[in-house]
């Protein structure tokens, strides 16, 4: 390797380190801040590696929150390199653009205005029909396709609002893909409020101002992202307004997304809050069970080469309930480790694998309250419990409140053993075990375990 040469083998790494973050961060993360970088010199003697990023404040926000993240991945990779180093090219970067105009249109209009031409590939995998509809966000899905279809739709701006990870970039995503499709010479931008900050920001300071507003006009269909970070911002505010205004006056279609309604962001002009409030409002609301289970069953069904148990989805759709794409990141991890290692996937290595998630997705339910709510479910003495008494009456709902207290609590099987009348660590394996296999056998334990398990949760 030559001094200050990026090779083709740290090319190749680095797609391969860009593929798990991809992963572990999503798709809109990624996209935003790793996906920029590029690989720009590595000095062998001292073994640093410089990245380049397309502005000072997305070096510095690479630096400050992913730089020891990157180093790691890169050192497992190539032991060589020593230590990251990260810098601004040189000419702010200009606006990330979805052109999908035909090749001779695209080339005709880049030559009129080659500032305002600049790729940006929407993720394959969010279009419409990978989302899954529910209840909780069936209105959002519905205004989404309207969004995109050839007819002018009733409404201007769309709002998309939700908590994180519960589709809304989902469907900003397979809302270009439609558009693109209905309107294939049409010209599509996307990106976040942050993004629109820095690359406004960027271009007053190079005087470059009007080319950035013409470039924003010149979009068919306009989508920001997570425009809770544009408040505040007195300037970007303005030119956001003046934009937002522009496009619909000329029938353009704007889309944007935040994680509170419009009423509730901090700082905002009235004008622009306004302006956001007098389209649709579509809210996502958290996933239930049941679209959880129906989005991992969707997923799977994309590998049929990969068995996962009924058990185990059911284990997952009920304990990672707190965003969709915790979920779907855990089922990832879940598969790539069970791939690596050649492990059955099982319940107890969902468990295992899964910790960190399961601990901050679990309601702390206690061991107390299972029993409380199986006694008054089966009409038994909560001294049960704890009681010698092996009748079947007893017993089976005693296994059923063991089972509840491993799957929903995070305790050991000789601490559920202990609440349990001090019985030892192999009698509630036993029970755990014996009613797994019943829910499968026995249609009325089933339906008794799911109820229960409703009861609990709510």
């Amino acid at each position: 390797m030559s001094e200050n040469i990026v090779s083709a083998d740290l090319e190749t790494i680095w797609q391969k380190i860009c593929a798990g973050l991809r992963r572990d961060l999503g798709a809109q993360i990624f996209g935003q801040w790793i996906k920029p970088v590029q690989l720009t010199t590595f000095d062998p003697d001292s073994g640093i590696l410089q990245l380049t990023l397309p502005s000072e404040f997305a070096a510095n926000w690479v630096r400050d929150r992913y730089s020891e993240r990157l180093l790691l991945a890169w050192k497992a990779h190539h032991p060589a390199i020593k230590g990251l180093s990260f810098q601004a090219q040189s000419g702010a970067a200009k606006i990330a653009q979805i052109s999908q105009a035909s090749t001779s249109a695209a080339n005709s209009h880049h030559n009129a205005n080659p500032e305002s031409k600049f790729r940006l590939d929407l993720d394959p995998r969010m279009t419409f029909d990978q989302f899954i509809a529910g209840h909780s966000n069936v209105l959002a899905l519905n205004a989404a396709q309207r969004t995109a279809a050839a007819e002018k739709p009733l409404f201007s701006p769309l709002y998309l609002q939700s908590s994180t990870g519960q589709g809304k970039t989902h469907l900003m995503h397979a809302i270009g893909h439609a558009f693109r499709e209905e309107f294939p010479s049409s010209t599509i931008i996307y990106m976040s409020a942050e993004r629109f900050m820095i690359e406004f920001v960027s271009a007053m300071r190079r005087n470059e101002g009007m080319e950035f507003k013409a470039s924003l006009r010149e979009a068919d269909l306009l989508m920001v992202d997570d425009i809770q970070f544009i408040v505040g911002k007195n300037s970007t505010q303005e030119e956001f307004l003046h934009t937002v205004d522009s496009l619909i006056s000329q029938g353009k279609r704007v889309v944007v997304a935040a994680d509170r309604p419009p009423q509730a962001l901090d700082g905002v002009d009235q004008r622009l809050l306004s302006r956001l409030s007098m389209g649709l409002v579509a809210d996502i609301q958290s996933a239930g069970l049941e679209l959880r289970r129906d989005i991992l069953k969707h997923r799977l069904a994309t590998m049929p080469h990969q068995h996962v148990s009924e058990e185990v989805v059911e284990f997952l759709a009920r304990t990672i309930s707190r965003n969709l794409r915790e979920l779907e990141g855990g089922l990832n991890k879940l598969l790539a480790y069970a791939q690596l290692t050649g492990r059955e996937i099982s319940r107890e290595l969902a468990e295992e694998q899964l910790s960190d998630i399961l601990s901050a997705c679990r309601r702390r339910i206690t061991i107390d309250e299972i029993q409380r709510t199986v006694c008054e479910y089966y009409r038994l003495d909560r001294n049960e419990m704890s009681s010698k008494r092996r009748a079947r009456a007893v017993a089976r709902p005693r296994q059923v409140a063991m089972y509840l207290a491993k799957v929903m609590t995070p305790r050991s099987y000789p601490e559920i053993g202990r609440k349990f009348g001090g019985r030892d660590h192999s009698t509630v394996i036993h029970a755990v075990k014996l009613v797994e296999h019943l829910r499968g056998e026995d249609s009325e334990m089933d339906n008794d375990v799911r109820m229960l398990l409703r009861q609990l949760e709510s």
